[in-house]
């Protein structure tokens, strides 16, 4: 991004960065595109779903979908080398979402997939601005609402688009994925420093 300035009549230029590493720029675009592909199955998910309307076949690309989340949310949530009770800690969360997974209808099982990858995706790019120097209070609980507020915008279009309907339900679902998305991996850490403190 370039400003400029006026200072008398010439002009000032200042390159300012967005972004504050390549790996911080990656992620957000990995999450604009994951945005894009939500917001798109607004118009494109129920040709989509009539396409695959046999059951085994869609099961398939759910237990596909959950395979990769749940793989997703574990390396989220153990990024560096665990230790015993890191590995348990993480088990038990991978169990706690696979839970819940399996209970939920189709529709949900979609929200859960889609919003827990977003928020790993935004959770790493913001906590990767604060590795890199940026002071942000909370960046986990700023991840949070970020891919929250995604999920809000997401059904506010459904009240516009014919054969939609805005779901509060959905929202819910939403926000009960970005949280076992994020909560793990801040969970882990805790644990981390607690096992740290008891050694030294």
């Amino acid at each position: 991004m370039i400003l400029f300035w006026k200072y008398s009549d010439t002009y000032l230029i200042k390159k300012v960065k967005i972004f504050t590493s390549v790996r911080e720029r990656t992620l957000w675009r990995w999450a604009t595109l994951v945005t894009a592909v939500i917001y798109a199955t607004l118009f494109i998910g129920n040709p989509l779903a009539r396409l695959v309307e046999d059951q085994n076949i869609a099961a398939i690309f759910f237990l596909l979908g959950m395979a990769v989340v749940a793989a997703a949310i574990l390396f989220h949530a153990l990024e560096t080398r665990p230790g015993k009770i890191e590995l348990a800690v993480g088990a038990g969360f991978l169990a706690v979402f696979i839970m819940f997974f399996l209970r939920l209808g189709l529709a949900e099982r979609s929200h859960v997939i889609e919003y827990s990858i977003l928020a790993i995706l935004i959770d790493k790019a913001i906590n990767e601005r604060v590795n890199q120097g940026k002071n942000i209070s909370w960046p986990s609980m700023v991840a949070w609402v970020t891919s929250l507020m995604i999920g809000v915008v997401d059904e506010c279009f459904q009240i516009l688009i014919p054969d939609r309907v805005f779901d509060p339900t959905d929202i819910a679902f939403n926000a009960i994925a970005i949280t076992l998305a994020i909560v793990p991996r801040k969970f882990i850490q805790w644990v981390r420093k607690r096992i740290r403190k008891s050694v030294t």
